[in-house]
């Protein structure tokens, strides 16, 4: 069998665990995660500038990296799209590059390597697949050549499922889990935005400074924010309180 065989038979294999149109993504990570020398995955959409879609991971550990790179704004996945190419961080690399993201990744996972792939026709310029490692596996392990032709049959699938299963508001995976929570980020920004009367992109780095000060993800500070856990006011730069 080829690796792509193996890859579309790991897809079938976790359809039991994984059912519904909405958990694709999350069923493609499995898969990526299976025939691949990883220990996780994760598959996301940039749709706008400072706006990062999580998808689906593969496991727990992978979605966290995912919400620790979108809470500092920094990352190797961060790179790969804005550059179009694949990033390979060992720990070396993540703690010379995107410090804020390692100390976060140290401090909340057992990830110390990455490989960040921006996606091909047809998510050319928005979509990215993760792939973390966890010692002893590095990345060194991984075959670049193996890695992109997985992410390639990735966006396929996406594309193939997302015409079959298309809702009025677009690809039915476009509703996972993953992507529902980040969408209370959204919100929390407009809630600050307005409260506090700044842009929106200063009401993301507002929210970005206190979830890294309070060693918090920055999905989990918005839940805090919405339900009024944490006072707007307190976001505010000229607030005594966090950050």
């Amino acid at each position: 069998m080829t690796l792509i065989d193996d890859f579309h038979a790991a897809l079938v294999a976790t359809m039991a665990d994984l059912p519904g149109a909405e958990l694709l993504p999350d069923r493609l990570a499995h898969a990526c995660a299976q025939v691949l020398p990883v220990d996780g995955a994760g598959i996301s959409l940039f749709f706008q500038s400072g706006r990062r879609l999580p998808l689906g991971a593969s496991d727990p550990m992978s979605g966290e990296a995912e919400r620790l790179q979108f809470t500092v704004g920094e990352g190797p996945c961060f790179s790969a799209h804005a550059t179009g190419e694949p990033v390979v961080a060992d720990e070396p690399t993540i703690r010379s590059r995107w410090p804020g993201f390692y100390d976060a990744l140290v401090a909340r996972t057992s990830i110390r390597g990455a490989v960040a792939l921006p996606l091909q026709d047809p998510l050319r310029g928005i979509g990215a697949l993760d792939l973390y490692l966890v010692p002893p596996h590095g990345v060194a392990e991984l075959s670049l050549s193996d890695a992109r032709e997985v992410g390639r049959e990735v966006a396929e699938v996406l594309q193939a499922q997302g015409r079959e299963g298309a809702r009025a508001d677009g690809p039915a995976w476009l509703a996972a889990p993953a992507a529902e929570r980040r969408s209370l980020v959204w919100q929390a920004m407009g809630f600050v935005n307005s409260a506090l009367e700044i842009s929106s992109p200063d009401a993301l780095a507002l929210l970005r400074a206190h979830a890294y000060a309070e060693g918090a993800s920055l999905d989990e500070l918005a839940e805090r924010v919405l339900s009024r856990e944490v006072p707007v006011d307190e976001l505010s730069p000229d607030s005594d309180g966090p950050p």
